[in-house]
């Protein structure tokens, strides 16, 4: 069974152009993830490929580091913090050595200050985007989204954690599965390595009913994910179903990291993209906000981008109009909030004034709204099924195996304009619509500029990662038409002191707005993949844009 997944990887690996990640995945330290990650790399090296040793972590196990003898073990890199000397990953000399594989141990660990990347996780990332090929472990209790999920069942705050879409980028994962009674013997016999005494570790952490918790996450997750990539293989269930999902976010929210861990697991579940969306009113000024609440909100919207969303931010004094303007704009279906705990006073009642949330819930049609009640407890219970939370929608998949691409054709035939200076937004929107007006003549380029500068208006569309997507649906246009702008430098949007360097403009028909959200949400999935930004961002010329544009338009991700 092992020789058949080392080989597997090995075939996966020969069709590759780009670095391809595989994941040894276990519930807990101790079940065996490094044993077997050494156990196939040596099998790699009988094959013949070009296999090194990153880092990987021994913890002085004799069984371990007879396995490392005969591997190619890259020198660690020598830090000093606060006057201790410490050893990392060399990154460099990774990337300058240029295996066919390489070995990455603890693929959530912490890198020191200093370090070349914060976290080891990013380091893979450069890595993949070099092209070498990864071999890493990690445990359950580490993925992002499961945070809450694991604290509640153990008790225990996990501090090093990685974003869900390093589950999603790898191209295998592996279930290093032991028995919790066999790994608690391992840890009574020292065979373990944990921080502590074993004793303690045995009657803490290594309790029978933790273990079997994390165990059964862990084959759920592994199950989940294998669902995801074979729907995607054979649907685009997105643009099938564009009902997308959107979290409503503002400077009152409480437990927003929650909401968004819950939010990030339903959106996995359903394979459908998801925005967070943060609605500024006039109270929210800085000058209104503490620098802690402002810290509070930062923090929350990078974690949305961590987890895969896509970040916009709207500012207006209706909050509940501008939800739903979005949401209808984005196809949404699924609006989750969370319950603020304000109550209205009587007076206000009795004039009929309603909370944000009954008027979401009164106003929108077509659309399921989830309030999830953050009040009591900081923690909110992972759904055992999307289908208890969404019994009331019926969720329409096609049995057709023909792949549905087409639609996909302005993304793979889009204009491209390298800029090597420094741009003002309006200046790059003008470009892009140009060449828009090159392949369609019959579009209007000053009726279709104000137009993209109207939807500017209603909400900023430099969504984060240095991406954007400005956008706009003209009714003289028979179908969609897209440029892209890469500017290694930056475009610099004044307004919201935001900087982009790789921007999507796109225009589409008024009239079909299956189109314009399908579009907008796969250009979402591929500024979301940080491996594919750095690609774009090392792109020599137009061609080598357009064809890592297409070679990722067309991939079942």
């Amino acid at each position: 069974m092992e020789s058949n997944r080392a080989n597997s990887f090995l075939r996966l690996i020969q069709r590759s152009q780009r670095g391809k990640l595989k994941i040894y995945l276990g519930y807990c330290a101790g079940v065996g993830k490094t044993w077997q990650m050494l156990q196939e790399a040596r099998r790699l090296k009988e094959s013949g490929i070009d296999v090194v040793v990153g880092l990987v972590e021994t913890h002085k196990r004799e069984d371990t580091e007879v396995l490392l003898s005969g591997l190619e073990i890259m020198a660690r890199k020598i830090l000093m913090y606060r006057g201790i000397e410490i050893t990392e990953m060399d990154i460099d000399a990774i990337l300058q050595r240029r295996p066919f594989v390489v070995l990455v141990d603890e693929l959530a660990h912490t890198n020191i200050p200093g370090s070349r990347n914060s976290r080891r996780y990013e380091d893979i990332e450069e890595i993949l985007a070099a092209g070498i090929h990864v071999i890493s472990t990690l445990n359950i209790q580490h993925i992002e989204s499961l945070y809450e999920t694991v604290e509640q069942a153990t008790g225990v705050k996990v501090r090093e954690r990685v974003p869900d879409r390093m589950l999603s980028l790898a191209d295998q994962l592996v279930n290093v599965d032991m028995t919790t009674d066999d790994l608690r013997l391992r840890l009574s016999e020292g065979n373990v390595s944990v921080p502590g005494h074993s004793e303690a570790a045995l009657s803490n952490f290594f309790k029978p009913e933790n273990l079997e918790q994390l165990r059964e996450l862990t084959l759920r997750e592994l199950a989940a994910q294998l669902d995801s990539k074979l729907r995607s293989q054979f649907h685009d269930e997105s643009a099938l179903n564009p009902d997308q999902l959107m979290v409503c976010l503002s400077s009152h929210t409480r437990n927003g990291e929650t909401i968004l861990r819950y939010a990030s697991r339903i959106a996995g579940r359903l394979n459908r993209n998801w925005y967070a969306v943060y609605v500024e009113t006039l109270s929210d000024s800085p000058v209104n906000i503490d620098a802690r609440v402002q810290r509070m909100h930062s923090n929350t919207l990078a974690l949305a981008q961590q987890l895969g969303a896509t970040v916009f931010t709207y500012k207006g004094d209706d909050v509940v109009k501008t939800i739903l303007q979005f949401a209808r704009e984005y196809r949404v279906g699924h609006i989750i909030i969370g319950n603020p705990g304000r109550k209205l006073p009587f007076w206000q009642r009795i004039q009929g004034h309603q909370t944000i949330i009954e008027r979401l819930i009164s106003q929108c049609r077509g659309i399921s709204v989830i309030v999830l009640d953050t009040r009591e407890a900081d923690t909110v219970k992972e759904p055992k099924t999307p289908a208890q939370h969404f019994s009331g929608i019926k969720e329409t998949l096609s049995p057709s195996k023909q792949l549905q691409n087409e639609w996909k054709e302005p993304i793979r035939n889009a204009r491209v304009i390298l800029w090597e200076r420094v741009l003002e937004k309006e200046d790059a929107f003008r470009e892009l619509l140009h060449e828009c007006c090159l392949v369609n003549s019959e579009i209007d380029e000053g009726s279709a500029f104000h137009s993209l500068l109207e939807r500017e208006k209603q909400g900023g569309t430099f969504v984060g990662d240095e991406i954007a997507l400005p956008h706009a649906r003209l009714e003289n246009l028979n179908k969609p038409v897209i440029a892209i702008g890469v500017n290694k430098i930056g475009i610099y949007d004044q307004k919201s002191s935001k900087t982009a360097r790789i921007i999507f403009l796109m225009l589409s028909p008024l009239s079909d707005a299956n189109s314009h959200v399908r579009l907008l949400g796969a250009i979402s999935k591929m500024a979301a993949d940080s491996q594919w930004r750095s690609m774009m961002l090392r792109a020599g010329n137009k061609n080598d844009i357009l064809r890592i544009i297409r070679n990722r338009s067309v991939q079942p991700r």
